[in-house]
């Protein structure tokens, strides 16, 4: 039996409307416009207002990728949510954005892997593809994460955004679409970045609410150190797994967490700045949908062409951290 590829065929995003610039943090909390862009990149963010959630977010990028694919709702079968913001404990927010989709028969769960969700989502949902079990897989990273920030605490409320990235998988021609994938984690850098309350641990009570229990608790420093070194470490991994070196590959889209951790990291490569997409100054760290969300941007200026080597490097809380290689299986304009 001929093996199948999986491959991207369609593509959305959606952030929400609200924009919070670092002037306006400059008014919440002890920091500057200065400050954040040198350390981090980031000019503003887009944040979610009232009782807008996840799903919210999730499911006018589920329709952009489905549009852009070209399909109708009933042609999905399995929809796989990425996300660390999910709408409730359960039921998983796959089967909220199915019901607001209004899909009657699919598959649908969640995948949690923090900001490297989406690399996780995308090892995961392209097996489906390649083993026959599905024919249209509907992936989505979403997050709203400025719902559990605390905006007195300057060493994370000036980081996150919110925001959503949808793709759909498909069987695609031969050497196409996810030439391989690879994933890795180390709990033992659990304390590192968390949100230590919600859970069956530290259910939600009052001494967990004063206490900020339920806010994004993180160690800067040390993400950042971790971060430095395993990028680059991690796209090597999977370049040599596929037999490819970082010269052949057309564009890096990193997650986007700090300009300074990209930059440091594409110079531990060897690979040239304008290889690398970079959205981060628009929308601050949008957890699981910011790989996603750069990738949609370089694809509607139509920068990717057919045949182009996509490298995915993802790393967050876990600590986890991933790549995957894509050949882009769609035609330009």
């Amino acid at each position: 039996m001929a093996k199948a590829y999986a491959g991207i065929v369609g593509i959305g995003a959606y952030v929400p409307e609200k924009r919070l610039t670092n002037h306006d943090l400059e008014k919440m909390v002890d920091t500057s416009d200065e400050w954040i862009r040198t350390r981090t990149g980031i000019v503003e963010r887009r944040i979610v207002e009232g009782d807008i959630a996840t799903s919210d977010l999730a499911v006018p990028a589920a329709k952009a990728a489905l549009l852009d694919a070209g399909i109708g709702v009933d042609d999905v079968d399995l929809i796989l949510a990425t996300t660390s913001t999910p709408d409730m404990i359960f039921p998983s927010t796959a089967c909220l954005i199915q019901k607001k989709l209004g899909i009657k028969n699919c598959a649908a769960f969640d995948l949690q892997a923090a900001c490297t969700g989406f690399v996780y989502g995308l090892a995961v949902a392209s097996q489906f593809i390649e083993t026959g079990m599905y024919k249209t897989v509907l992936l989505i990273g979403a997050d709203a994460f400025t719902k559990h920030i605390n905006w007195k605490d300057r060493g994370t409320c000036i980081l996150f955004g919110d925001g959503a990235g949808a793709v759909v998988l498909q069987q695609v021609e031969e050497g196409y679409g996810v030439l391989g994938s690879y994933l890795d984690a180390d709990g033992k850098g659990s304390d590192l970045l968390k949100i230590p309350a919600g859970g069956s641990l530290q259910p939600g009570n009052e001494f967990t609410v004063k206490n900020g229990l339920h806010y994004v608790q993180m160690n800067g420093n040390e993400v950042f150190k971790f971060a430095v070194r395993i990028l680059p470490e991690a796209a090597t991994k999977v370049l040599n797994e596929v037999g490819l070196s970082i010269d052949d590959v057309d564009y890096l889209i990193p997650h986007q967490a700090n300009m300074r951790i990209i930059t440091a990291a594409a110079e531990r490569l060897g690979i040239k700045q304008e290889k690398i997409a970079v959205n981060i100054e628009m929308y601050g760290n949008t957890s699981t949908a910011s790989i996603p969300l750069a990738l949609n941007d370089l694809y509607k200026s139509n920068r990717i062409k057919k045949g182009d080597i996509l490298l995915f490097v993802g790393f967050g809380a876990g600590l986890t951290w991933g790549a995957n290689v894509v050949k882009w299986a769609i035609k330009g304009d």
